[in-house]
């Protein structure tokens, strides 16, 4: 077809997931047609302008609607205010946790080792605490047998090659890296070390087609002091092990992420580059090692008819762990879990074993944790459905919110909105936050689930199963339903809900004043319910950059300081510091800092 006849021009377009010249190469001789990836063009324009039907008549209708008790405007979207009400809720489950004694009970036996005692599944012991007291004097110094040993052998895969989201979240828990620098230095990596092969993917996998670049890949490796003997390894193989690694249905755009097959100057990264690609590199290498192997043993020890249960775990072959150089399990317990130690004494069924002590140990219930970025982004990725397995997950990538490319750009909006704030690792939904949730309480738009089901029909328009119109139909039928919901909303529904904190500490013995929570602080209501100003009692929201929750003003109140050493605040200077809070003898908050970092007295919060 020549330049001056009419109709539309054939278009080709260059498809690489690598931008080494290798990979640019083959992609000019092998361009794709443009009708091959049309639905992939559908399916990116309903999802931009899904967001923005939804997004701007969503945010106009409750701007106007609950400006005066949000204050500003108020902004909603199709994939930020789901990921809000996640966090939201999580907040309120902490704001009305209240915690319950409990007990353990751990003894020592000779031989030496040691067990907790358990009945049925539980371990702790709730309402007659008593009773640790009872166990620990009956058991104490007596006799006792093994009533049963149980060991297994078992073995751990190593974990999928990386996505984004999951190099995020691994960034996160490992270094504290928020999604965003995680991003920027995984695209850094790629534009400008060229290092990396393409990281805004959403695939765990690799293409056939890859096979060959395998070794050669990891030869790029071998010469890094670190990684040699991993590579080594690997270029020792005859086969390489492919079944977890290589799934052309489960590669789309792109597939996952691993070092590109040229040679890597680590002198030439930055530090946030070069936390990056450990973790690509090493993932990459770990996926063609054989499992790790494990043996967990069982002891069950009867003591005057209470059982003590001891768990052991050795590590019999590294595998994959070997890379990381850990040559033990590193799961991550929580402090109410029995924790697994190492070698138990060869103990056989029927063996008379002493209780040589036994003590109970005083424990309270925690609420569950804040969201961090990395427990947040698992949660977007499966719509707030809780999921830890590496295979289910993957299921579930086409019903999460938004697309890894996405996620870490929805977070930061939600941080400048002032609708949730980093504190240390954690995110916490602000007032303003809770109270953009509580205008559209069980609202549609709020569901991570519906969210996801969108998510999930945009993944089959991408794939040609889906019908663009009749989408797009529907979002325009829903952003309609939510202007005329918002614009219904009773003006009671829109006032925030306020947090009493008790009787005012500086009067409310006299005069029976409470503190109570307003838009900016917790204040003493003297100054509303009698003719004279009050007396001034006052515990502002925000200190050095950190909002405080009812429960840590209650503490503070009540108790004139704060149990715990507290995240989240920020000097003059913008630099991140840690101290616990304290009311002085005039009411003003100071700081407490930790015995290590305390160089000064303590200095007053302004």
């Amino acid at each position: 077809m020549s330049p001056t006849d009419g109709g539309p021009k054939p278009v080709d377009r260059l498809w690489i997931s690598s931008m080494t010249k290798q990979a640019i190469r083959e992609g000019f001789e092998k361009l794709r047609p443009g009708g091959q990836l049309q639905n992939l063009e559908l399916a990116a324009r309903s999802r931009s302008e899904a967001d923005w039907l939804v997004g701007m008549n969503a945010t106009r209708a409750a701007t106007i609607r609950g400006r005066a008790w949000v204050g500003g405007v108020v902004s909603l979207g199709r994939v930020q205010t789901p990921t809000l009400a996640m966090i939201v809720k999580r907040e309120r489950e902490i704001q009305v946790f209240v915690p319950e004694p409990y007990r353990l009970v751990h003894a020592t036996f000779d031989p030496r080792y040691s067990g907790m005692w358990f009945e049925g599944d539980e371990t702790r012991i709730f309402g007659d605490l008593a009773r640790a007291e009872q166990i620990v004097a009956k058991v104490k110094g007596k006799d006792g047998v093994v009533e049963s040993v149980e060991r297994k052998e078992q073995s751990e895969r190593s974990p999928l090659l990386y996505d984004l989201t999951s190099l995020q979240r691994d960034a996160n828990r490992r270094f504290g890296f928020s999604a965003r620098r995680t991003l920027q230095a995984a695209q850094s990596l790629y534009e400008g070390k060229k290092a990396i092969t393409y990281p805004r993917t959403s695939s765990r996998y690799l293409s056939g087609d890859m096979v060959a670049q395998l070794k050669p890949t990891a030869a790029t490796l071998q010469p890094i002091t670190e990684y040699r003997a991993a590579a080594e390894y690997v270029l020792g193989l005859d086969q390489l092990p492919l079944a977890r690694v290589v799934n052309d249905a489960k590669v789309d755009d792109h597939h996952a992420i691993i070092p590109t097959d040229i040679d890597h100057d680590l002198d030439d990264f930055t530090p946030d580059e070069r936390r990056v690609f450990d973790l690509i590199a090493r993932r990459f290498l770990a996926v063609f090692h054989p499992p790790a192997r494990y043996a967990r043993t069982t002891v069950i020890t009867l003591v005057e008819e209470e059982r003590f249960r001891t768990r052991g775990k050795v590590t019999l072959e590294a595998g994959w762990r070997g890379v990381y150089g850990l040559e033990a399990d590193a799961e991550k317990q929580s402090e109410e879990e029995e924790t697994e130690g190492g070698e138990i004494p060869a103990l056989q069924q029927g063996l008379t074993v002493r209780c040589a002590d036994a003590a109970f140990e005083d424990k309270m219930t925690k609420p569950p944790p804040r969201y961090t970025e990395a427990t947040l982004l698992s949660a977007m990725e499966t719509a707030g459905k809780l999921i830890e397995d590496d295979e289910l997950r993957e299921a579930m990538k086409d019903s999460g919110l938004g697309t890894p490319a996405t996620r870490a750009e929805t977070i930061e909006t939600l941080i400048r909105r002032e609708y949730i704030e980093r504190v240390g690792k954690d995110l916490q939904a602000t007032p303003k936050g809770i109270q953009v949730i509580t205008m559209l309480e069980e609202h549609k738009l709020t569901s991570p689930e519906m969210t996801g089901e969108w998510e999930h029909r945009l993944s089959e328009i991408e794939h040609g199963q889906g019908d663009r119109r009749a989408f797009m139909e529907g979002i325009a039928a829903f952003a309609k339903e939510t202007v005329d919901r918002i614009a219904a909303l009773d003006k009671e529904k829109l006032r925030p809900e306020r947090a009493e904190l008790g009787l005012c500490p500086r009067c409310g013995a006299e005069t029976g004043e409470i503190i109570r929570e307003n838009s900016k602080a917790y204040g003493c209501t003297s100054w509303k319910s009698r003719e004279e100003p009050g007396c001034g009692f006052v515990v502002w929201k925000r200190v050095a950059g950190r909002t405080l929750t009812p429960e840590i003003a209650r503490q503070l109140i009540e108790e004139r300081r704060t149990r715990e050493v507290l995240s989240g605040f920020r000097s003059r200077g913008g630099k991140p510091f840690r101290a616990r809070l304290v009311l002085n003898d005039e009411d003003k908050i100071e700081f407490e800092f930790p015995v290590r970092a305390q160089t000064k007295e303590p200095a007053t919060a302004e």
